[in-house]
């Protein structure tokens, strides 16, 4: 069968499943009001099963890959939840101190997939560390509905204290170079957003359809930017002018790519919004970003 695009269902059914993954909208209200668009709720059963993530089938680097090695270490957070941990990973082969990144999933916790999108980093020649906010309730459940309920339950201020405990531990590992950069995708853009005022010693940060970060923090941002966003992206989209102004009125370093006909998640390539050629782009845009900012 060949992969569904944004272009098989409709324009409505698009801004449903946003709600919904974002959760404004739980399951059952999803079904009730995409049943209008497909053959009552079965169809509309079959629309939420055809928008929703295929982990198995989108991995590009296998777990078990020989040419990485990979772990899942603890750490200590005292201002937050007081341990925060995810999933560490980098090439097998000795390289010398590694260039840093940090990888930052979206509101559903260290699913299987920024594991991969991890893998890939590590494939390209740096130590990724993934953090997983939900591990301090048990870690990613192994299913979406779930750990999107569990994400809700989470205190976000002591999360972002456990994403900060994460950003200075990986930023003092044996194995890099001390030179950081961050990339994350929705929720995970606008912590990407976040750390880049709180961390004065990062070099790089590519938020990709993020949440932008306080206005009045943007003068401390020292990292370089990459602003990735959707173009039909309403909701996140309503806060780049004045996050657009506040960076160019502070001096920042940054650059905006947002490729056309993209929806939300464009990049996540477990769903029908993945967009091929736009998430090129972009990771292409963000790998040389690293390169520039991170290496020796």
């Amino acid at each position: 069968m060949s992969r569904k695009t944004t272009q098989d269902f409709h324009p409505d059914v698009l801004r449903l499943f946003d709600r919904y993954v974002h959760g404004q909208l739980d399951r059952r209200g999803f079904l009730q009001a995409a049943a209008g668009f497909a053959a009552g709720a079965s169809g509309a059963a079959g629309l939420l099963a055809a928008l929703s993530p295929q982990f198995a089938e989108a991995r590009q680097v296998e777990p078990d890959d020989p040419r990485l090695v990979s772990s899942r270490p603890r750490l200590e957070s005292p201002h937050g939840y007081g341990e925060a941990g995810g999933y560490l990973v980098h090439p097998s082969a000795d390289a010398g101190p590694l260039p840093l990144v940090m990888v930052v999933h979206e509101n559903r916790g260290l699913n299987p997939h920024i594991e991969d999108v991890a893998r890939r980093l590590a494939l390209a020649g740096f130590l990724a560390f993934a953090p997983d906010a939900l591990l301090p309730i048990g870690g990613y459940p192994g299913d979406e509905d779930a750990a999107r309920a569990k994400f809700q339950t989470l205190d976000q201020a002591k999360t972002r204290q456990d994403m900060l405990a994460a950003a200075r531990w990986l930023q003092a590992h044996a194995l890099g170079n001390g030179r950081m950069g961050v990339v994350g995708f929705c929720y995970g853009g606008a912590i990407a957003n976040f750390l880049a005022t709180q961390l004065p010693l990062l070099r790089a940060a590519a938020p990709f359809y993020g949440g932008a970060p306080d206005v009045a923090d943007v003068p401390a941002i020292k990292a370089e930017l990459l602003v990735v966003l959707a173009a039909d992206d309403p909701r996140v989209n309503a806060g780049w002018p004045a996050y657009q102004a506040a960076l160019e009125a502070a001096g920042t370093d940054y650059t905006l790519l947002q490729p056309g006909g993209t929806v939300h998640g464009f990049h996540n390539d477990t769903t029908p919004r993945y967009d091929e050629d736009a998430a090129r782009l972009a990771w292409d845009a963000t790998l040389d970003l690293f390169e520039r900012r991170l290496r020796d």
